[in-house]
């Protein structure tokens, strides 16, 4: 399963972090770096199998394949986003977190656009069925 190879991941970068804390702290940066783009990469490859589906729902319910790759652009943003906003903070760079998650949301706010258009045009042509 992939859950157990990506605690071993976490586990060997953390206790190889502690080890070289002590001494050398500018090497433990880059192996926690390194370590969560090891993690990241193999999240990215689990979940890379997966995405088909979500064409095969957009296609099977008959929602435009683009407003279905919007959605997955929002959500990678926010999980990239919320990863590397977390790496800023083991680092000790809380504002930079901080102003990252904020820049996320404007990503995400822009990409909703055009969903909020659809889903006005379909309010409007059922108020349309209505009278």
């Amino acid at each position: 399963m992939e859950i157990f190879q990506l605690i071993g991941i976490a586990l060997i970068t953390a206790v190889a972090t502690l080890i070289l804390k002590g001494t050398k702290p500018e090497l433990a940066v880059a192996v926690t770096v390194a370590g969560s783009i090891i993690l990241l990469l193999t999240a990215f490859e689990t979940l890379r199998g997966s995405i088909s589906i979500f064409g095969e729902i957009a296609s099977a319910t008959g929602i435009d394949a683009s407003l279905v790759k919007i959605l997955l652009k929002m959500i990678g943003i926010g999980y990239l986003v919320e990863f590397s906003a977390g790496i800023l903070s083991d680092f000790g760079q809380n504002s930079l977190a901080d102003k990252l998650v904020f820049c996320g949301k404007i990503l995400i706010l822009v990409l909703a656009v055009p969903i909020l258009e659809s889903v006005l045009s379909l309010i409007v042509r059922l108020l349309g069925l209505i009278k």
